[in-house]
């Protein structure tokens, strides 16, 4: 271990653990806040489509691990009418209402996954959360934010949940002029963690989907304007670039925690 500069002797290191892109994997959540000071979400928790695994998910579950395979193969070539006719056609064959079955599902998932969270944990929401739902699940210890600001350990931190408008339409997408006002509404920050990236091609771009995901560019329009130490976010699960300097910030994709079960650590 190096020596303590001398400057830093006697005062308390802090130590934040970061994770994005849970979708289901409630046994690694249990342990990622182990040697934090908190743990930070950047949203995603639940698991509807697993384009690694096609067995694992919502819609396996409701409808097969080929159905799956199928949709995936759309999705992944762009194909996005033909993959919502796919999915209106299944859909055709189960019974009871649509909406009422997803959120059933939904909320088992999230039964299991605001349990595992430590405490203390910061939440904000990815594109395929149901926010509507999350108050009912949250513990005490949970905090959950979206366009708002928590103080840990000295710094100021920013959330801003959600994700922009595309034809996956996926359930927590708004608009740009919406997610822009809750980036104005958390000003100038230490940390700004949010679920999608700001909109720089090396940090949108996914090299196994191989497509440009939505970034923001509200976003990178604070990041240049505010200069926060870092900007954290998720959402792309296989970026082309993981780690970029915009000015005075360090951009970072925290990590596909579905995959990998390990979160990325802050300290100061």
């Amino acid at each position: 271990m190096s020596p303590t500069p001398a400057g830093n002797r006697g005062k308390r290191t802090h130590r934040v653990h970061v994770v994005s892109d849970v979708h289901g994997n409630a046994t690694d959540l249990a342990r990622a806040g182990e040697g934090a000071d908190a743990l930070i979400c950047l949203g995603d928790l639940i698991l509807f489509l697993d384009y690694a695994v096609p067995a694992r998910g919502i819609f396996p579950d409701l409808f097969g691990a080929e159905n799956a395979r199928r949709l995936i193969a759309l999705r992944t070539a762009r194909r996005f009418d033909e993959a919502r006719d796919l999915g209106t056609r299944l859909w055709a064959g189960i019974d009871g209402d649509r909406a009422e079955v997803v959120e059933q599902a939904v909320r088992a998932q999230y039964t299991e996954l605001f349990a595992a969270f430590p405490t203390p944990t910061y939440a904000t929401y990815g594109n395929v959360d149901m926010p509507r739902l999350w108050q009912e699940y949250a513990r005490p210890g949970t905090t959950v934010l979206d366009g708002e600001r928590a103080e840990i350990g000295g710094r100021v931190f920013g959330f801003v949940g959600g994700g922009l408008r595309t034809p996956m339409r996926t359930p927590f997408e708004i608009s740009d002029e919406e997610y822009a006002a809750k980036i104005e509404a958390v000003g100038e920050v230490d940390v700004l963690c949010t679920h999608i990236p700001p909109e720089v091609p090396e940090l949108v771009y996914d090299t196994v989907a191989r497509r440009f995901e939505r970034g923001s560019r509200a976003l990178l329009e604070a990041i240049r304007r505010t200069r926060p130490r870092y900007a954290l976010f998720g959402h792309v699960h296989q970026p082309l670039v993981r780690r970029m300097r915009i000015g005075a910030t360090e951009c970072v994709n925290v990590g596909h925690f579905a995959s990998t079960g390990r979160p990325w650590a802050l300290e100061w």
